[in-house]
C-alpha cells in the first residue's frame, strides 16, 4: 500500500474524488444500487460505514436501520453530538454493539485488511450483517491495472479475490448470504456507451465471476456451546471400616 500513500490525501479521500469522475460515477451508481438491495430487509439501531465518502448516502437512507454513521481517519463523524474519528482496525465502539457494517473498498486500501475484518466482527452483534465491496482482480479491471498508472487509486489496491475474502470471513465465523458481481465492461470511457449495455446483461448471466466489482453480504453466526452436565457422584458401597452401607429400604425396616 506504499504506492497508494504517495498520493495527496488519505486513500479514501482520493477514492471519493475518483468517484466523481465519469467512470467513478458509473461505479458509484452500480454499487449504491446493489447496497440498497442487500440492506433493504435489515433491521436494527446502528449501521457503521468504515472508510470512503458519502456516495452511499441515498442507499443507506432507505434502509430500516435507524442510525447510520460514517467513520474515517480524517473525516470525522458525529456520534451523540460528539466528533468521532477512527482507524479501521481500532474502532471506538463496544463489542457486539452494531447491527451492520459496510466496508466499501475498505479492505482494498487499508494496509492490513485482516485486522479490519476482525474488528468488524468484534463490534457486530450476533446475527449482524457485514457488507464488503471490492475490486475483482479476475476481471478486465484487474487485467488492465498496468495500463492505468498502477500507483494511483483505484488501481493500487490489494484487489482481493471474492473466494479469498470468503475464506477469511468463514474463519471469523461469518456465513455467506449473498454475493453479486457488477460492471462487466472494461474501465474505459468508450465502453460506457449505450451500444455496450448488452455486456452487463450478458456478463451477469454467462460469466458473473468476472465482474469488475463484487459485493458480499455475510452474517455473523455465534455457535452456542452446550454445557456438559455434571455427572452425579456415585455413593460408596462400603462405610469406613469395611461395613456395608445400608440401603434406604433396610434402614427403614422395623426390627
Amino acid at each position: 500500500m506504499r504506492s497508494c500513500s504517495q498520493q495527496d490525501g488519505e486513500p479514501f479521500e482520493v477514492l471519493a474524488k475518483w468517484y466523481k469522475t465519469p467512470i467513478g460515477r458509473r461505479v458509484a451508481c452500480a454499487e449504491s444500487a446493489c447496497v440498497e438491495r442487500m440492506i433493504e430487509n435489515s433491521f436494527g439501531h446502528f449501521l457503521v460505514q468504515i472508510g470512503c465518502g458519502g456516495q452511499f448516502g441515498d442507499a443507506l437512507e432507505r434502509s430500516r436501520i435507524r442510525t447510520r454513521v460514517i467513520l474515517g481517519e480524517r473525516s470525522c463523524a458525529h456520534w451523540d453530538g460528539a466528533p468521532l474519528c477512527a482507524r479501521a482496525n481500532e474502532l471506538p465502539l463496544a463489542a457486539a454493539s452494531v447491527d451492520a457494517v459496510l466496508l466499501p473498498h475498505t479492505l482494498d486500501f487499508v494496509a492490513h485488511p485482516q485486522p479490519v475484518l476482525r474488528e468488524a466482527e468484534r463490534v457486530l452483534i450476533p446475527e449482524g450483517r457485514i457488507l464488503v465491496i471490492g475490486f475483482n482482480p479476475l476481471s478486465t479491471w484487474g487485467v488492465m491495472r498496468g495500463m492505468f498508472r498502477p500507483s494511483r487509486i483505484p488501481w493500487c489496491g490489494h484487489q482481493l479475490t471474492a473466494s479469498r475474502l470468503g475464506d477469511w470471513l468463514d474463519l471469523l465465523g461469518f456465513q455467506l448470504e449473498l454475493r453479486e458481481w457488477l460492471l462487466f465492461r472494461p474501465p474505459l470511457r468508450s465502453a460506457y456507451s449505450s451500444r455496450l449495455d448488452w455486456l452487463e446483461q450478458a456478463g451477469a448471466r454467462w460469466w458473473p465471476i468476472f465482474g469488475g466489482v463484487y459485493v458480499i453480504r455475510a452474517v455473523k453466526r455465534v455457535s452456542l456451546s452446550t454445557p456438559i452436565r455434571q455427572r452425579w457422584k456415585r455413593r460408596p458401597a462400603f462405610l469406613p471400616g469395611g461395613a456395608m452401607k445400608p440401603t434406604t429400604r433396610e434402614s427403614n425396616h422395623v426390627r
